[in-house]
């Protein structure tokens, strides 16, 4: 499939979603929100799949919610946002109940719901010049894609709440420090370190994989409750007047 901002392929039981609105960052728009979804639940539903690879065109991974659409619907913010937010969360879940594990080819940065999203993956191949940063307070808002589900579990509680209140930018190093990384590619490797642990997948007995993911995926019977808690939250965060003020400042054309 080839959607508008996404591409989308299986092949040799794999499936591959790539962002690709890198002129806008790989912002998430509602275009991109909604294709991405759609191929999430059709990766998902297939149970011959080894592995799911998710990348990015450009120079970012994704900056995260697209802001300028938000205050394109400034009149209506608080339920753009709340919708927005629960297309992306089904799509979340959909990557966790998939019985192929889900990895993230970080090239650039991810940031707001990117840095969501890669912390939801399973495994995360980063380039040394990837950068992670959480951004949501900075913007008056609070995390959705299940950041405040999974970094607290990756990171641990006291890390993960600093990386979401103060927002510092990680490099890929201390991502992996942290346990948000899972290996780090030499210059100019990203691509071929991700086929050399796609392999690894492929070359492991029938099933074996999939049987680990189904047992680590038991203990995260709250993530359901914490997806919708982390919806309601960004949605009226986002109509309070200093989430917009935010919002219209970061926004600005900034004085060179």
């Amino acid at each position: 499939m080839t959607a508008r901002s996404i591409e989308f392929s299986i092949e040799n039981r794999i499936a591959r979603i790539e962002l690709a609105r890198p002129a806008a960052r790989n912002a998430m728009d509602a275009g991109l929100i909604n294709h991405f979804a759609e191929a999430c639940a059709r990766a998902a539903s297939d149970p011959s799949l080894i592995a799911i690879v998710i990348s990015a065109q450009g120079e970012w991974f994704s900056a995260g919610g697209d802001l300028k659409e938000f205050l394109a619907n400034r009149d209506r913010i608080q339920p753009h946002v709340h919708a927005m937010a629960g297309v992306l969360h089904a799509a979340i879940l959909d990557l966790r109940r998939a019985p192929a594990p889900v990895i993230a080819a970080v090239g650039g940065v991810a940031a707001g719901a990117g840095f969501s999203l890669v912390c939801a993956c399973d495994l995360v191949v980063a380039s040394a010049q990837a950068r992670f940063v959480s951004a949501y307070t900075s913007s008056g808002l609070t995390p959705d894609g299940g950041g405040t589900f999974f970094l607290p579990r990756i990171a641990g509680h006291r890390a993960a709440f600093d990386i979401m209140a103060t927002n510092p930018v990680l490099t890929a190093a201390e991502a992996k420090a942290l346990g948000i990384v899972s290996r780090i590619a030499a210059d100019g490797a990203l691509d071929s370190e991700v086929e050399k642990l796609v392999a690894n997948l492929q070359a492991q007995p029938e099933g074996a994989v999939a049987a680990l993911k189904a047992l680590f995926r038991r203990s995260e019977a709250g993530l359901a409750a914490q997806l919708d808690a982390e919806r309601d939250s960004i949605a009226a965060r986002a109509a309070t007047p200093a989430a917009l003020a935010r919002i219209e400042a970061f926004l600005k054309p900034k004085a060179r």
